[in-house]
């Protein structure tokens, strides 16, 4: 088979018979189109790639660079070179749960794409809990027996109770997805959204450890296939309104089969029709009105992932990251006038490097290099690679993968999270990983259905593989999902939650060093949204002032700790941390104490934490 690329023709080995659009006819089409495609990584050499000619031009720029950032000073480091991560077992932590994927031999897509998960304090004790989403029935899957969702109540020494009943959000209604954690009433308790192929289904939290079913009420009730959500307010009227994507127009008697193999195959959704993602505005009264369309969101028809509410442009108006499917990946620039502008062409995230539009799978946002402006990550299928964004403080990104890249190259990503896992003030970055379709070694000795999670330390601006030094349940293989980060046991060091495909869930207690010093900050708004997305935290200590942005989402079908921890590095004293909330009150706090929790409320600064 020949090939014109860049105005040479290529001669090419002919790929073994698939369905043309199963995953795994695309991941061969991808390995015999990668040699070419990524002769290039250096972010200089952006510009370099289709001009063959300057190929010698662009090596040369590329050495200087790496010669530059080898040359970088790196802060000395206060704590041993590692982090170790301990698989808890489930004897140990009482979680017994383990998802059912439905796996059949027609391969029907929504079986490959679960399950979310999320740490939430359900019952306000202070406590990280859990919380587990499941498949269910739906068009092509009907279960021998009830499957079950999982909310599991810490018990403050190390295990977790099933409660599933008695909060009554057990039942599975449609064919679950993720979960997106919000007080969308501002009554202080956390509320859950659980997203489905088939219908959404919001849970408002009682007070008394029981959840209502309000999705009728609420108007949230939206049916197809959604992915993603997050809460966050868009309009900052204070009240948190609700981002969904959709993924594709799903139709389960469209299969990728009857190829050479004799067998079916998971299909690229490519071959589906795009759908548009949603916007609901919260009204106030406990319901929400779609302003998808008035918005701008519905003008822009994708296969939506992953999200994460992030303010690019510093302007006070939290705008959107959505990872696609096989489609460009969509950066809503929020214009402060409730609309959005897509503007993933121009700022450089839309495409691969290349060109080519990718599988955009899990996505988040933060200030890597604490330069003050949000940063961009997203993972992909294998072979595309990772892209870490940098924001260039003009709406556009440059792409700065680095020991990412290579590292990343026959993964598959999927949940993932910037955190300060090691409490030094930077943020660090953890991936799980996990191939799509579960017959890939039928046609691969490179990649694998099982991958490994990955872990990368923040080194002054630059990550560094620290995998190999993070404990033994980094070189085991999942097929990992959704991913989320939280300090269930408040020792101030996060640890990760990783939900599996089919299988049970793992969660690694961080066993931290405890020699970095840490403030752990719970957020009160009083006029803000009641999730304090978009509010700046600025802390100094040990002479070092840094920032962080309280990001809404990101990961992969998953919610996170709301509390957000301070890493002070071998400070001893905190001199002070300001926050500015989206409001745009300060509160100013002097020397709180260290190596513990506090809480800001909006307007009146540091008060007694309001449990115990």
């Amino acid at each position: 088979m020949r090939r014109k690329r860049g105005g040479l023709w290529q001669t090419h080995p002919q790929p073994i018979l698939l369905a043309p659009e199963s995953v795994l006819a695309r991941y061969n089409l991808a390995r015999r189109e990668d040699g070419w495609q990524r002769q290039f990584q250096h972010p200089m050499m952006l510009g370099c790639r289709r001009n063959l000619v300057a190929s010698t031009v662009c090596s040369l720029l590329a050495a200087t660079a790496t010669l530059c950032a080898q040359q970088r000073p790196v802060p000395a480091s206060s704590q041993p070179a590692s982090i170790v991560f301990q698989e808890i077992s489930p004897k140990t932590s009482g979680i017994t749960w383990t998802h059912n994927n439905a796996a059949s031999p027609e391969h029907y897509l929504p079986e490959t794409i679960g399950p979310g998960c999320a740490f939430l304090d359900y019952d306000n004790d202070g406590w990280m809990d859990i919380f587990f989403v499941n498949s269910g029935p739906s068009d092509f899957f009907t279960p021998q027996k009830p499957l079950r969702n999982a909310l599991y109540h810490n018990n403050h020494d190390g295990t977790f109770t099933d409660v599933s009943d008695k909060a009554r959000v057990a039942e599975t209604k449609s064919f679950g997805m993720g979960v997106a954690v919000g007080d969308y009433d501002g009554d202080g308790w956390p509320d859950i959204y659980v997203t489905a192929y088939g219908h959404n289904t919001l849970y408002h939290n009682n007070h008394d450890g029981t959840f209502t079913d309000v999705t009728e009420k609420s108007k949230t009730g939206l049916s197809g296939w959604f992915t993603n959500a997050v809460w966050f307010d868009y309009d900052n009227d204070g009240k948190l309104d609700l981002f969904l994507s959709s993924h594709v127009e799903y139709n389960k008697n469209v299969s990728c089969g009857n190829n050479a193999m004799g067998r079916k195959f998971y299909c690229i959704p490519r071959i589906f029709k795009p759908t548009s993602s949603h916007l609901l505005h919260n009204n106030g009264d406990g319901t929400f009105t779609d302003v998808s369309q008035a918005s701008g969101i519905a003008n822009s028809p994708g296969k939506g992932f992953g999200v994460v509410a992030t303010d690019i442009d510093n302007d006070g108006w939290m705008d959107l990251f959505v990872a696609n499917d096989t489609v460009p990946d969509f950066l809503f620039h929020n214009l402060g006038n409730g609309k959005f502008q897509e503007i993933g062409l121009e700022a450089g995230v839309a495409y691969s490097d290349t060109g080519k539009a990718r599988s955009g799978m899990g996505v988040d946002s933060a200030d890597y290099d604490g330069d003050g402006w949000q940063d961009l990550f997203v993972a992909n299928i294998d072979v595309e690679l990772f892209s870490l964004y940098h924001n260039e403080k003009n709406l556009t990104f440059s792409e700065v993968p680095g020991e990412i890249a290579k590292d990343t190259r026959n993964l598959s990503g999927w949940g993932l999270k910037f955190f300060d896992y090691d409490d030094d003030g930077d943020m660090d970055l953890i991936l799980s990983n996990g191939y799509p379709d579960d017959m890939v070694g039928l046609v691969s000795n490179r990649t694998t259905y099982r991958e490994p999670l990955l872990m990368f330390e923040n080194r002054g601006g630059l990550f560094h593989n620290v995998s190999a030094e993070s404990g033994p349940v980094f070189q085991k293989m999942f097929t990992a999902r959704g991913l989320a980060v939280g300090d269930f046991d408040n020792d101030g060091y996060l640890d990760v939650l990783v939900c599996n495909n089919g299988e049970a869930p793992i969660l690694l207690h961080n066993e931290g060093n405890h020699k970095n010093h840490w403030v752990g900050v719970q957020l009160a708004p009083t006029t803000s949204n009641a999730a304090s997305v978009g509010a700046i935290l600025t802390w100094t200590a040990g002479g070092v002032t840094r920032k962080r942005q309280k990001t809404g989402g990101g990961s992969f079908l998953s919610s996170h700790d709301p509390r957000e921890i301070l890493g002070m590095g071998a400070a001893t004293k905190m001199d002070s941390i300001d926050v500015r909330w989206p409001s745009g009150q300060t509160d100013h706090v002097q020397a709180p104490p260290i190596d513990s929790y506090i809480r800001i409320v909006e307007g009146k600064g540091m008060v007694p934490p309001a449990n115990h």
